[in-house]
């Protein structure tokens, strides 16, 4: 299909999304278009009421959720705090009902215009069945988070044929960087490109913040995934988005060497990477080679995996557990140039 007809393609299948019911979104989870493009969300705007929720790992800090709220606030949001942000069970926060209330409760709330995940850690997948995705459906909103907010954004992507946003938690390094992000995805609607900046050095050319083309293209498809460990921890389950045709977006944090081989062996043996139109790997941050006879690089790992599958990819791209992380919308179409190292939205990721 030449690019002209792609995106009459899209357009006509945006239109037809537009006319479904959530019965009928429900029944067809991960098919909103030809395509799988997920349904936009409603634009944040100064004065809008954003709700912060801990669907996973417990707070630590207080003083984290008030910085969080504080961010918010000076971005000009009117900042609610979920029910259960304080509570705990073991390692989570609230059991996992009081997690999933929360959520649900974000959702419905007329008055709540979008939902801020405070922090990831682990726990969303607990809180899957508990969630009312029926419900969810007919109140789309913008939802913001990442590292195991992966959970949340690709169920409900399977689930709703909903679009949601993988970028910084509440809990993240909001700066300058990041709130023009929020700024230009989620509140003016640009239609932004991906690519990594040159941090501050004297140097002739970029020392740092770099990527490495794997296979050379361009490639254009829904833009899915997230968090390596958490989305594969999804394999074989109902959440787990069908990535056929799909631009795959994943990062990592902490794990050791091995441990990425084993995650992409899981995806690979499963059969889900054999039709993705292209890879797009960020920061996997602190998971350098423990070292050791026989220990392989990551690039070596990437390269048995991801090459032999022929589509466009690289890595090193600017987003994950990183302070300028980049914001990307789970269930959007993108262009991926892996010789340009660079994810283009096609179009407004809200409306």
């Amino acid at each position: 299909m030449d690019r002209r007809s792609f995106i009459k393609t899209m357009a006509a299948g945006a239109v037809a999304t537009s006319m479904l019911s959530s019965a009928q979104l429900l029944a067809t989870p991960a098919a909103t278009s030809a395509l799988g493009a997920g349904r936009k969300p409603k634009r944040l705007k100064a004065g809008d009421t954003v709700r912060m929720v801990a669907p996973a790992s417990a707070v630590e800090d207080r003083h984290h959720v008030m910085i969080a709220k504080e961010s918010f606030e000076a971005m000009g949001f009117n900042v609610q705090l979920g029910e259960h942000v304080f509570a705990r069970e073991g390692y989570f926060s609230g059991t996992d009902q009081q997690r999933a209330d929360d959520v649900n409760r974000a959702f419905a709330d007329p008055d709540v215009d979008g939902v801020i995940a405070v922090r990831g850690g682990w726990g969303c997948n607990r809180i899957l069945p508990l969630l009312d995705f029926e419900m969810i459906a007919q109140n789309n909103k913008v939802l913001l988070g990442y590292s195991d907010i992966t959970s949340l954004m690709n169920a409900l992507y399977v689930k709703t044929g909903m679009t949601s946003f993988h970028g910084p938690n509440g809990f993240s390094y909001w700066a300058d960087f990041q709130a023009q992000q929020f700024k230009d995805v989620l509140m003016d609607g640009k239609a932004t490109t991906m690519r990594n900046y040159k941090e501050k050095e004297e140097t002739l050319t970029m020392m740092t913040n770099r990527t490495t083309t794997v296979t050379s293209g361009k490639a254009q498809g829904v833009l899915v995934g997230g968090n390596l460990t958490v989305l594969t921890s999804l394999c074989g389950t109902p959440y787990f988005p069908d990535l056929t045709g799909k631009i795959l977006m994943l990062e990592d944090v902490g794990e050791s060497v091995y441990r990425i081989d084993r995650f992409l062996s899981q995806l690979q043996l499963s059969g889900e990477l054999n039709n993705v139109a292209g890879v797009v790997f960020g920061h996997c941050t602190d998971c350098d080679p423990a070292g050791g006879f026989g220990s392989f690089t990551l690039h070596e790992i990437f390269e048995h995996y991801f090459k032999p599958l022929n589509v466009p990819t690289y890595t090193g791209a600017q987003f994950g557990h990183i302070k300028a992380n980049h914001i990307l919308p789970v269930g959007h179409v993108v262009e991926l140039d892996a010789d340009a190292a660079t994810v283009k939205l096609i179009g407004s990721a809200v409306v």
